[in-house]
């Protein structure tokens, strides 16, 4: 059994008195929301932090508040399963509604919290192991090893972001804020992420992620499509975030952004670039045509590796098909 090593357990009562506690504390503190990527971590002995500050008690990060009319604010504190449940966000957001769905299983869903789905730590066959099975290989780059064992004559991590709700929050636009010891800021999903396998978050230390502000629900549709090896419980080792923005029938700007294949939801650049303008209907041959051109656009960028479940080459080969299909999941819902 892997045991959690000792640490000091802190319990603030707000955002703002977290971000205090860990400003004075150090650089061997650690915030904690649900815990279902920390601890396991710690078991593991990949994170060692002396000190554990806990968010559960701090009432304003959680909720959902807004009009869809005008975009609606989720607190980093809200659980998954009170997202995929939620009637404002299963109605006018599903797509987001579904990614936050298919993480996991539903005990994980009811403690993992969307901060941390979306500050997820990458993963990588080479990381995600006890003390003593990356000792028995020297460890790796990203713990206590200076070699990438998945590339090994490369100078950087290649451990995989594997966010279920990061690449359609980024497809969609969606913001988040960040609280730091000297303010707030917000910024893009988009520009939350780096590629990078250690350094895989643009947080300054000690930011909390605060809240996630979804865009007005008008003029764009989005889809999640999600592959795995079992139906429920896996992480993706392909999950891919689609939105189109539509003036009648004609996309005026889209957004593909493919999760489990890379340090970083990686934009699909070249299938955006041949949407843009295009007119789709749904059912019609024409457009699934197009769709389905564009979606192979998506097959260079995707950078499978061998460091997660299934086969690398297959998996690279899956992203145009399932790029295609959450393309058509958004055209099929065109008013």
């Amino acid at each position: 059994m892997l045991r959690l090593p000792k640490f000091t357990w802190h319990r603030p009562a707000s955002a703002a008195e977290a971000v205090r506690r860990v400003a004075d504390l150090g650089p061997d503190a650690r915030y904690v929301a649900g815990g279902t990527d920390l601890y396991p971590n710690m078991k593991r002995r990949v994170q060692r932090p002396s000190h554990v500050v806990s968010l559960g008690a701090c009432a304003d990060l959680r909720g959902t508040r807004g009009d869809p009319a005008t975009g609606v604010t989720v607190g980093a504190m809200t659980t998954l399963t009170e997202i995929e449940r939620a009637p404002v966000l299963r109605a006018h957001y599903a797509a987001f509604a579904h990614a936050a769905e298919v993480v996991s299983t539903p005990l994980l869903r009811n403690m993992g919290t969307i901060g941390g789905n979306l500050l997820l730590d990458t993963r990588c066959n080479y990381y995600d192991q006890s003390h003593e099975w990356r000792e028995a290989i020297s460890f790796c780059m990203k713990c206590d090893g200076s070699v990438c064992w998945v590339a090994p004559s490369s100078p950087r991590c290649w451990a995989v972001q594997s966010s279920d709700t990061a690449p359609l929050l980024g497809a969609i636009g969606a913001e988040v804020t960040l609280l730091g010891p000297d303010g707030e800021r917000r910024i893009p999903v988009r520009d939350l992420y780096r590629d990078d396998g250690i350094e895989y978050t643009t947080r300054a230390p000690g930011e909390l992620l605060t809240q996630v502000h979804l865009p007005a629900a008008s003029g764009w549709r989005a889809s999640y499509r999600k592959l795995r090896r079992r139906g429920s419980f896996d992480f993706p080792v392909l999950g891919v975030g689609a939105c189109l923005w539509f003036d009648g029938d004609t996309v005026v700007d889209a957004d593909v952004r493919i999760g489990g294949a890379g340090s970083f939801p990686i934009p699909a650049t070249a299938t955006v670039e041949m949407l843009r303008g295009q007119r789709l209907a749904a059912g019609d041959a024409a457009t699934e045509e197009l769709v389905r051109q564009a979606a192979q656009q998506a097959y260079k960028p995707t950078r499978a590796m061998d460091n997660t479940d299934h086969e690398a080459s297959w998996r690279k080969k899956m992203a145009p098909v399932f790029v295609a299909r959450a393309l058509l999941d958004c055209v099929g819902r065109i008013p």
